[in-house]
């Protein structure tokens, strides 16, 4: 049986909105690390698709392929328009980290690990216990989202 090392709790700078949020205890530094790299290149694909779905966002143009270059560094991120995402990051942090933490047991989204994250959301997030379906979505985009597939959709061009 191999030892899982100890995890440090990570403290670093928050924006108001995250600062009401606790990270889960199984949150680390390679989370962290990995969060802030694909945050900026989020909040433009954040912005496209309220844009494609009808929503008065200007069209972005932003592609799978430009999240990809600009969440690993390859490609400059454009200003954005309206900073809404802000208040989406939390969700979406927490589905890009429970998917490197319970990945590898959960391959797929099912009810069991639904009802798990449901669970953890509501006690890191109290705030929001009332708006699970609402942030699920969210949660779920940040859970089905892989950096090493669109690298691979990136490199194909």
């Amino acid at each position: 049986m191999a030892l899982k090392s100890k995890k440090r709790p990570v403290k670093h700078k928050q924006n108001n909105n995250m600062s009401q949020y606790k990270n889960p205890n199984w949150w680390n530094q390679e989370n962290d690390s990995a969060w802030e790299r694909t945050k900026a290149a989020f909040k433009r694909d954040w912005d496209q698709t309220k844009h494609d779905v009808g929503g008065h966002e200007p069209d972005t143009d932003q592609k799978i392929g430009n999240t990809a270059r600009q969440a690993s560094g390859k490609e400059a991120i454009p200003p954005r328009g309206v900073p809404t995402y802000e208040e989406a990051e939390p969700a979406y942090r927490y589905g890009f980290g429970a998917r490197l933490e319970y990945g590898a047991e959960y391959p797929v989204w099912d009810d069991e690990l639904e009802t798990q994250l449901k669970g953890e959301w509501e006690e890191i997030a109290p705030a929001r216990r009332q708006t699970w379906m609402q942030d699920r979505a969210i949660i779920r985009r940040g859970w089905d989202y892989d950096e090493e597939e669109d690298v691979v959709e990136t490199a194909d061009r």
